[in-house]
This record gives C-alpha cells, sequence and structure tokens, in this order.
C-alpha cells in the first residue's frame, strides 16, 4: 500500500483494540491468586503451596510452545487454506508436548525432575506427580485457546479476550468456593484442577468465536496470500520456539547468582517481590506487538505515535511504586512486608526501571520483525540477552555482593536493552537496504519461455 493510499487509523481505534488484550493480560495474574488463596486454607499450606508450585513451573516451560501459536496464528492466518496448515503444526507441537509430559507423569522421568532437580522429599514427590497429572491437559487447552486468540486478534476481536477471561475467571473462583465449602483442599491437585478448568473455559469462548470467524468472516482463499503449506508456518513458528528456549536460561540464572549475594535470603526475596510488581505492570502492556501486526502497514504514522504514548505509562507507574509514598503504603498494608524487607524491594524496582523504558520498545520492534517474518533475528537478539545477564550477573556477584536483589534487575534490564539494541540494529540495516535497493534504476525484465 503507497504512503497515498494509506488508511488513516484512528487514536481511538488503536485503545479499542488494544484495551481489552491489555485487561485479558492483567486479569491472568488474579487467576494465581485464585488458586493460591484455595490452597493456603489447607491444613497445611505451606507444604501444599509448595508441591503445587513446582510442577506447574515446569508446565510452564512445556507450555511455552503452545503459548507462541497465538502470535503465529495471528501473523499467517488469512484463509482456510493457511488455517488447515496451522492446524497441522498445532498438531504437531501439542502431540510433541504431550509425548514429553506423559514421560515427566508417567516415567521415572518425573521422579528424577521432582527428586534430584528441585529437591522434594518422599512426601511432597507423590502428591507433585499427581499434580503434574493434571497440569499435563493445560497446555492441549492452552494451545487450542492460543490459535483461536490468533485468528480473534487479526479480525479485531480483541473484546472476546477479555470475556474469555473474564468466563474463565468466574469459573476459577466457583470451584475454588466448592472446594472450601466442602473442605476439600487436602493438596495441590485442587489448585491444578481449579487451573485446568479455567483453561477449559476460555478454550471454549474463543472456540467458539474463531469459528464463527472462520464460518462467517475468514475467506476459503484469499488472494496472493503465500501461507499455503505447513511448511510455511515452521519457517515463522521455530525461530520463535527456539528463542523461547533460550529465554528459559535466564530467570534460573539470577536465582542461582543471587544465592552467592551477601545476603540470601534477602536478595531473593526482595528480587522475587520486585520481579513480580514488574510483570504487573508488564503485563498490561504485553500486547504491543499486536498493535504492530494488524496496523502497522495501515498507518504507520499512528501506531509509532500511539506505542510512543504508551511507552511512557509503564516507567511512571513503576515511579509511582519506587519513588512516591504510595509505593511504601502498598507494601506494608497489602503486602504486608516488613520493615527490613521493604527498603530493599524498592531500591530493586528503582532499577527495574531501566527495563520499562526498554519493554514497549522491545514489543515494538519483535512486531516489526514478525511482520517482516524475519523471527530468525529472534535467536540472536535473544541469545544476546541471555549472555549480557549472564556476563552481568558474574561481574557484579564478583564486585558488588551487598547489591542483592539489585543484581538480578539490572542483569535482567541491561539484559532487555542488549536485546533491543540487536533489533534496532537489524531494523536501521534493514530500512537503510530497503532505501538503497529503492534508488537502483529499474531495468525491463526479460520474459523467458
Amino acid at each position: 500500500m503507497s504512503d497515498n493510499e494509506q488508511v488513516r487509523i484512528r487514536f481511538k481505534q488503536l485503545l479499542s483494540f488494544f484495551i481489552p488484550l491489555g485487561f485479558s493480560a492483567s486479569l491472568t495474574a488474579i487467576s494465581h491468586v485464585i488458586i493460591n488463596s484455595t490452597l493456603a486454607r489447607a491444613p497445611n499450606p505451606e507444604l501444599v503451596i509448595a508441591s503445587y508450585a513446582l510442577p506447574m513451573s515446569i508446565m510452564y516451560i512445556t507450555e511455552r510452545p503452545a503459548l507462541l501459536l497465538r502470535q503465529t496464528c495471528s501473523v499467517l492466518v488469512r484463509d482456510h487454506q493457511s488455517f488447515k496448515s496451522m492446524v497441522l503444526v498445532t498438531l504437531y507441537v501439542l502431540g510433541s508436548i504431550f509425548m514429553l509430559d506423559l514421560l515427566i507423569g508417567y516415567s521415572p522421568l518425573g521422579i528424577f525432575i521432582f527428586t534430584h532437580l528441585f529437591g522434594a522429599n518422599a512426601e511432597m514427590t507423590d502428591s507433585m506427580v499427581q499434580i503434574y497429572r493434571v497440569a499435563m491437559l493445560v497446555t492441549i487447552f492452552s494451545g487450542i485457546r492460543c490459535v483461536f486468540h490468533g485468528i480473534i486478534i487479526s479480525n479485531l476481536r480483541t473484546k472476546w479476550l477479555t470475556f474469555g477471561m473474564i468466563f474463565r475467571l468466574t469459573g476459577m473462583y466457583l470451584l475454588s468456593l466448592y472446594f472450601i465449602q466442602t473442605e476439600s483442599v487436602t493438596s495441590g491437585v485442587v489448585g491444578a484442577i481449579i487451573f485446568l478448568t479455567g483453561m477449559i473455559i476460555e478454550a471454549i469462548v474463543s472456540f467458539i468465536e474463531g469459528r464463527s470467524l472462520l464460518k462467517n468472516v475468514i475467506p476459503k482463499k484469499a488472494p496472493d496470500h503465500p501461507i499455503e503449506r505447513p511448511k510455511h508456518i515452521f519457517k515463522f513458528y521455530r525461530p520463535l520456539l527456539y528463542s523461547a528456549f533460550i529465554a528459559v536460561i535466564i530467570e534460573p540464572s539470577i536465582n542461582v547468582y543471587l544465592g552467592k549475594t551477601s545476603g540470601i535470603q534477602l536478595s531473593v526475596a526482595a528480587f522475587a517481590i520486585a520481579a513480580s510488581l514488574t510483570e504487573l505492570v508488564h503485563s498490561f502492556f504485553s500486547y504491543i506487538h499486536q498493535i504492530v501486526l494488524n496496523f502497522y502497514q495501515k498507518d504507520k504514522d499512528a501506531v509509532k505515535r500511539f506505542v510512543a504514548v504508551l511507552s511512557l505509562i509503564p516507567s511512571i507507574c513503576m515511579a509511582i511504586l519506587a519513588y512516591s509514598p504510595i509505593g511504601p503504603w502498598f507494601m506494608q498494608n497489602l503486602m504486608g512486608l516488613n520493615d527490613r524487607l521493604m527498603p530493599e524491594v524498592l531500591s530493586t524496582l528503582r532499577v527495574f526501571m531501566i527495563i520499562t523504558l526498554v519493554y514497549p520498545w522491545l514489543d515494538f520492534c519483535n512486531g516489526l520483525l514478525m511482520l517482516r517474518n524475519q523471527t530468525k533475528v529472534f535467536v540472536y537478539s535473544q541469545a544476546s540477552n541471555v549472555c549480557t545477564v549472564l556476563l552481568t550477573l558474574i561481574v557484579c556477584v564478583a564486585f558488588f555482593p551487598d547489591w542483592n536483589g539489585k543484581i538480578g534487575a539490572l542483569a535482567q534490564s541491561l539484559g532487555a536493552a542488549a536485546e533491543v539494541s540487536v533489533l534496532l540494529f537489524v531494523l536501521a540495516n534493514a530500512s537503510k537496504w530497503d532505501n538503497r535497493l529503492a534508488r537502483l534504476p529499474r531495468t525491463p525484465r526479460k520474459e523467458t519461455f
């Protein structure tokens, strides 16, 4: 589309598309609150919550490939032919994940992971295996949900993501009340059942709306749409998968190195709390790439202005928490932090302000590269993130061990800055190359027969 033909996109249109996405991402955090508050009613809450959290942490890793189906479908599915290819890829991905889950849930591999890697005792291991056998089903419904999310997002029906999350939370809350009223909260399996039920509800809502769009809106074959076979999907999807697994290294690495600081328990606790608050701020803005994917080609100037305004909000929110009296009041009265932990969390949040400045533009660059089908770059950008995180951790622990939780915040922030630097370098050079090609004289092509 030329500049003269470019459609003008209003700020209100972008907001109406983005706000439901932001709310659905933010509401996800509430589902974990429902589960943890339910498990806290158990006779031995510390043991039950721990036995639930550890197997779920493995599930979150195995679920990553399923979550990437959302971006893939949003970018590539434009007709029934591309959707059929997407379905085949989804079956392959979910089937592979399920085979791995079966090994963890029903073979000695799971016992080995829970006992030797997590250090769980015999009392916890049996419960953790039972929890994982329920949790492994979550990934299947999560993958189905994400595929239809992609269709819903690409057709600008984002309010259905919020509706799906509201129905999910309602179902989870009612089931939670049932378990509490019947005094059935005796193990972490209850938490896994609540989580699975919520995911099934959200998958059903997404399926109904996505199927309606397939039937009534999406054409059988879009003209000039190049996605026709599963290999076209895999070309886009595979680099996303590789970069996601590279990113898995970051969180455990930070926790390992925080264990080498001056105050181990204080470091880990302060970083965990500050990171969760930062994630809460970030979550609402985690769909900026979808703004790029769906509107950049129509009106790139409007998208840039929208992201420029939006990018300031996470830093403003973080500054309010870290520098105003609201932060200490919130942490003391609502989170119950003591006088020793609260100052450490505040100082860690101040370092995390770096990542709030970087993150919106990181998501913006990711969206541009997805739009250009240049997902291979993500492997290199994510590798630069991991290398920067590890280097920062090594240097800070060696020379500044008394920085405690701030070391983890600095490492994660500089890693994100390194990642966005690589993406900006690639995009800048791609633009120069495009401009250079545009200036070349065009010669008529000779037809060959």
